[in-house]
């Protein structure tokens, strides 16, 4: 990733701007144990108390890199219940990164926040439809099938 996603000026930027870079090698101990660091490159994002919320293994390619760091991004501020924070992330994604292979899964990140913050299950309901409507049999529609009943 070093040759070809990191330079991407894009990448740079975003990563500088919303992130704390830290490289961890799989054979720097102790952190690599703690984080269980067997494969590089391992993309992780931990909040500031250490705690993981997103892990992605394997290279991944410019065009790929900025919306899987604002899927954890979400994924930390709804764990955290900053739910509005967690939509903002999100929506960001879909919206600017509309063709991203990571958008059925906020989309069905998004229901769960916009229940989460209202308790409305509607929300749930219309996150399965969406996901019907432009993903079909994807695997995350898969999850929220049993939505369509609510």
């Amino acid at each position: 990733m070093d040759a070809v996603t990191y330079p991407q000026e894009d990448v740079a930027r975003f990563i500088n701007q919303n992130v704390v870079a830290l490289r961890v090698g799989s054979g720097e101990q102790p952190m690599a144990a703690d984080y269980n660091i067997t494969w590089t490159p391992s993309l992780l994002i931990i909040d500031a108390d250490g705690k993981e919320h997103q892990r992605t293994l394997g290279f991944v390619a410019a065009e790929d890199l900025i919306p899987a760091i604002l899927k954890g991004i979400g994924k930390m501020h709804l764990n955290r219940s900053e739910l509005l924070e967690a939509l903002d992330r999100f929506e960001e994604l879909q919206l600017h990164h509309a063709g991203s292979a990571e958008v059925p899964e906020t989309i069905y990140l998004s229901g769960v926040a916009r229940y989460k913050n209202t308790g409305d299950a509607q929300e749930l309901k219309r996150a399965y439809e969406l996901l019907r409507e432009r993903y079909g049999e994807n695997p995350w529609t898969k999850r929220a099938y049993p939505y369509r009943l609510l």
